[in-house]
């Protein structure tokens, strides 16, 4: 429903097209006026006796207020007052005044005059994609003045403004009700999500599947069976390294096998057992050595490039990835498989995910190649998905909490029968299937809820959601003020007050002289 004129020439907005009998529109700098937020001389963290809150985007937007103010270098607003960003990237946002303090650098407050205070909050609300996506400035975004003040704003007569608020008051309110029961659900879910792996890596998921299973081998059996075979491999490739004249292999870590200490562990099955993490298999830390590493030889080639962001967004299968390497990026760094499990160790995050094709990684994230005649990959980064949040309580043995590879070293895996291992998987994926089909309704719902709120206002400033004051005159047999004529009262009043101001003005003036 916004409408522009570009004129500045222009006092009164060319009246919008079939606005309802009574109305009338006008631009926003002939019905409103704007004071400006600046810093004040003195803000502290800490209040003081005669301190007022300082009204910054913060204490706007989330109702926290975190400084205070002096009065006497500040810009004061009061309670409910219409505030609007001004600077920044959230520029032409607006709302109310959370309480009475000094109005913030980056924020306006805007005087409505004789119009409605919460008709004018209501048409600024409608109007912030058109204020938002069309900024002045390249760096910090500000609200373009001429746009914003030459804004057309279809105007009923005063009384219809006020049913109006309340309408819209009374519908965005179930609105916003339902958006609160949409942002629940989908908490839950993530609950949800956690109470399952919680439960699969800790024996509880397949209690009952367990207790009907008459010839499971326990996953103690099943460690010593798979170190025997790497045993005797192991002992081939040195055999034969040695006749050979060349180095000797690699030691794999299952033959390393450190004894876990359960005694401060989570109590698991009996037909399982604990392991360290990289006696699943192989872990090691990424590869990048070249520096710069954003040297541009290094990308654009065929080999995908995976990133934490990659990670983070891959809700456990990495599917995508946002760069490549070329032939010089792969020679400095190392092309692991498809399978492989990615654990990011930037900024203790211990997001992971499974690379469903090969691809290289920094040494910002640590792979994992599990053994799936021991370990299958889907239940291992199961666990780190669990376990994440509460490391030390997976590894007990460290005190620090900067997670890296030697952390990840130390991190105990409560390992179940290699069957029912599969057991688990199968239910994780089917009850994540069901989780994510609800998730995609519910935001399916939440952008058919944000599309209603601007078609309520919509609706609002076409005249379609009340009686027109018309109307109800016309049914009450009496008259009416019509928006041509409040518009008439304004521009008389905004007249005296250029007057009174011109005369102190002049008084001022003749004084210095």
């Amino acid at each position: 429903m916004t409408t522009l004129h570009k004129d500045k020439s222009i006092e009164n907005g060319k009246p919008l097209d079939d606005l309802p009998e009574g109305w009338d529109s006008a631009l926003l700098k002939t019905l409103a006026t704007l004071r400006k937020g600046k810093k004040p001389k003195r803000l502290n963290e800490t209040f003081w006796p005669g301190a007022v809150p300082y009204i910054d985007i913060e204490a706007f937007e989330k109702r926290n207020i975190r400084r205070y103010a002096d009065i006497e270098s500040s810009t004061l607003v009061d309670k409910g007052e219409i505030l609007i960003v001004w600077d920044g990237a959230r520029c032409g946002h607006v709302g109310k005044a959370p309480k009475k303090g000094a109005l913030g650098s980056t924020l306006g407050a805007i005087e409505p005059g004789l119009i409605h205070p919460d008709y004018i909050l209501r048409f600024l609300q409608s109007s912030y994609d058109t204020i938002n996506t069309n900024p002045r400035g390249i760096g910090i975004p500000h609200v373009e003045p001429e746009l914003f003040w030459n804004l057309e704003v279809p105007l009923p007569p005063l009384a219809e403004q006020k049913r109006i608020v309340v309408k819209v008051d009374g519908l965005l309110i179930r609105v916003n009700t339902t958006k609160d029961r949409l942002a629940k659900v989908s908490v839950i879910l993530k609950r949800f999500r956690q109470a399952v792996l919680s439960a699969a890596c800790s024996g509880r998921l397949t209690a009952d599947w367990r207790s009907t299973q008459k010839e499971l081998e326990p996953a103690d059996q099943l460690v010593e069976r798979i170190r025997r075979k790497y045993r005797q491999q192991y002992e081939a490739e040195c055999n034969k390294a040695k006749r050979e004249g060349e180095r000797l292999p690699r030691k794999p870590e299952i033959l390393q096998l450190r004894k876990v200490e359960s005694e401060s562990l989570p109590e698991i099955p009996d037909e399982w057992t604990w392991v360290y993490l990289p006696a699943l298999g192989y872990m090691n830390r990424g590869k990048s050595k070249h520096r710069p590493r954003n040297a541009p030889h290094l990308y654009g080639g065929p080999y995908p490039f995976i990133q934490t962001g990659d990670i983070a967004r891959s809700r456990g299968l990495i599917t995508s990835h946002q760069q490549t390497y070329s032939e010089a990026g792969l020679a400095q760094s190392h092309l692991w498989p498809a399978g492989t499990i990615c654990i990011t160790i930037a900024a203790n995050i211990a997001n992971s995910a499974i690379l469903t094709y090969p691809a290289c990684f920094p040494d910002s994230v640590v792979g994992l190649i599990s053994d799936e005649s021991l370990c299958l990959k889907e239940y291992a980064e199961f666990f780190i998905r669990t376990a994440r949040a509460n490391l030390d309580q997976f590894a007990p043995a460290t005190a620090q909490k900067n997670i890296n590879i030697e952390i990840l070293r130390d991190v105990a895996v409560p390992l179940p029968p290699l069957t029912e291992q599969k057991e688990i998987v199968r239910r994780v994926e089917s009850m994540f299937k069901l989780a994510d089909a609800v998730e995609k309704r519910v935001e399916a719902a939440k952008m058919r809820v944000e599309k209603l709120t601007q078609a309520i206002l919509a609706k609002a400033f076409r005249g379609e959601l009340v009686p027109t004051e018309a109307a109800v005159a016309c049914r009450e047999g009496r008259s009416y003020e019509t928006a041509p004529e409040l518009l008439a009262r304004i521009k008389s009043k905004r007249e005296i007050i250029n007057v009174h101001t011109s005369d102190r003005s002049h008084r001022v003036h003749r004084k210095k002289v």
